[in-house]
């Protein structure tokens, strides 16, 4: 495995953001991380990019305990969210370098990242004029500096058009065809989760609640798409409540 996570947990005082959680992922794997705002998704990618720690679990990375080996796995792996910013006064070239130096790239890679994003044209360009498909792009290129084995991408896609939306998808796609990327992958877009993700963790108050294939769970809770069971256990929550 990839990734294998074991009995997680994270408390905060007497409130619990995740609560033995268990799952898994594959080489070549886009796994998506699902659940509404507070099920824990942001608090579990925090652990898994040793960020927190985590008050009780296992999380092995390449085979290897986060904890004990964090320095050599963090050098594996990346991230990327749209609510990250970078440093809006420099150039797309200039931010890129700056990542690449830190993970000790020489600067042929933001060539090629540049070219493989489709940003070349923007390289001289102020990263505060990128729109937010160009900035999305952006992200990404400095995600895949490192050659990373394993991608935790935060909601990629959150503000951009359908069409933008698309493209980023069909990049994600290729790279994981070109690379044999392994993805942790959230979002908000049930569409973009069913098209994307091999398999599915859903996450509702720090609990897994299902997890498998999106074909299969729509299957087992006999349901149309994914925006469906997202409503119907939003409106269970509600209802228990």
């Amino acid at each position: 495995m990839i990734l294998d996570v074991q009995g997680l947990t994270k408390r905060f005082g007497d409130f619990t953001a995740v609560d033995n959680i268990t799952f898994h992922a594959k080489p070549g794997e886009i796994l998506g991380l699902l659940g509404p705002n507070g099920a824990g998704k942001t608090t579990t990618i925090q652990m898994l990019l040793a960020l927190i720690t985590p008050t009780a679990g296992q999380i092995r990375i390449f085979g290897e305990d986060l904890a004990r080996k964090r320095e050599a796995i963090l050098q594996r792996v990346n991230f990327s969210s749209t609510y990250v910013q970078l440093p809006f006064s420099l150039t797309v070239r200039e931010n890129l370098t700056v990542f690449a130096r830190l993970y000790g790239m020489k600067r042929q890679r933001v060539v090629e990242v540049m070219d493989e994003l489709e940003i070349a044209h923007l390289a001289d360009r102020k990263t505060k004029t990128l729109s937010s498909g160009q900035l999305t792009r952006l992200h990404l290129a400095k995600a895949l500096l490192n050659h990373p084995e394993l991608l935790f991408l935060d909601e990629p896609t959150a503000s951009l058009d359908p069409d933008t939306a698309d493209r980023v998808r069909k990049h994600l796609r290729a790279v994981r065809e070109r690379m044999g990327l392994t993805m942790l992958y959230t979002s908000h877009n049930m569409r973009e989760m069913e098209e994307l993700c091999d398999r599915l963790v859903f996450l509702h108050q720090g609990k897994i609640l299902f997890e498998g294939a999106p074909k299969q769970l729509l299957a087992e809770r006999g349901v149309e798409d994914l925006e469906a069971l997202f409503l119907e256990v939003a409106r269970e929550e509600r209802e228990d409540a």
